[in-house]
């Protein structure tokens, strides 16, 4: 019943964070003035995200695949320590959190630094002069 009730926490605060790490409507600032292409902002905007969720992968599922490695890591090392002390099963829960939650934050964090930098770069070789 202990399981269930850490996994259940553990998949809560993986899909919390993915929430909290994801692409959430963020785009970047474009001057138009002087800008020749002007009239396509919109349409660049939506072609550049779309390039950009590509090359980043799409975070929340990131998030979630840093969780379950950095889980698994977690539950290992802390087994291995908790044995040292008498508790493995302690140490494996502990670890596991620990290394789910830790993973998951940074794969998001990554991919969602990726995302930025991929749409950044695309309004930018189309020429529109980026200000973020």
């Amino acid at each position: 019943m202990k399981h269930k009730k850490f996994l259940l926490t553990l998949g809560s605060l993986l899909l919390l964070a993915a929430g909290c790490a994801s692409q959430s409507g963020w785009q970047p600032v474009v001057d138009p003035y002087n800008d020749p292409r002007a009239a396509y902002i919109n349409q660049d905007l939506a072609e550049c995200k779309m390039l950009a969720k590509r090359v980043s992968g799409y975070t929340p599922e990131e998030t979630i695949k840093g969780g379950l490695i950095g889980g698994a890591i977690g539950a290992a090392s802390g087994a291995a320590i908790g044995a040292a002390t008498g508790a493995p099963g302690k140490g494996a829960a502990i670890g596991a959190a620990a290394g789910g939650i830790g993973g998951g934050t940074y794969k998001g964090i990554d991919a969602e630094t990726a995302y930025k930098n991929a749409y950044i770069r695309c309004m930018r070789q189309r020429g529109h002069k980026v200000l973020n």
